[in-house]
């Protein structure tokens, strides 16, 4: 493996890894001593080569599919990543339940499948936007536009579905 694709593939575990909120010697914890925070660091920092096994484990116990994890892949394919869609879950709380109960089913199964329980923000990817402009039976920019005015979305939301229309 070369030191430029050891590196690249360190960049995406250490991303990985802090996305969800684990420092090394979390991961050690988390793991049980399965993952040691000096062999994770050393393939961080492209330092030790990795396995595929080891590699695939690594993935398993992160929850991310392998492909998430290799060089020059980038979720869906995209050149260059969208702008981040955010919900303000705090704000979600207190829109009445019959504007936002389905979005409310919607970021609690998010945050399952992630195990992301923060309480505070969720980010969402275009295509959860989009699906639940089919659940709200609104186009994607019309419903932007109706999660801006109850306050859950940021109006920097428009430029990522902006950024979507023109994709």
């Amino acid at each position: 493996m070369s030191s430029e694709y050891a590196k690249q593939l360190g960049a995406k575990l250490r991303a990985i890894r802090t996305q969800q909120g684990l420092s090394l010697h979390g991961v050690e914890e988390k793991s049980q001593g399965r993952w040691k925070a000096v062999v994770v660091g050393s393939y961080e920092r492209g330092d030790r080569a990795v396995t595929v096994q080891r590699l695939a484990e690594l993935a398993d116990f992160y929850g991310v599919p392998v492909q998430e994890l290799l060089p020059g892949t980038t979720p869906g394919g995209a050149a260059e990543p969208p702008p981040k869609l955010v919900l303000d879950l705090e704000r979600l709380a207190h829109v009445p339940a019959e504007k936002a109960g389905p979005l409310q089913r919607y970021a609690a199964t998010i945050q399952s499948q992630r195990g992301d329980y923060n309480g505070k923000v969720l980010s969402i990817r275009q295509d959860d936007l989009r699906t639940l402009a089919v659940i709200y039976d609104q186009s994607p920019s019309v419903l932007t536009e109706q999660l801006i005015s109850w306050g859950v979305l940021d109006a920097d939301a428009r430029r990522a579905v902006a950024h979507d229309d023109n994709n």
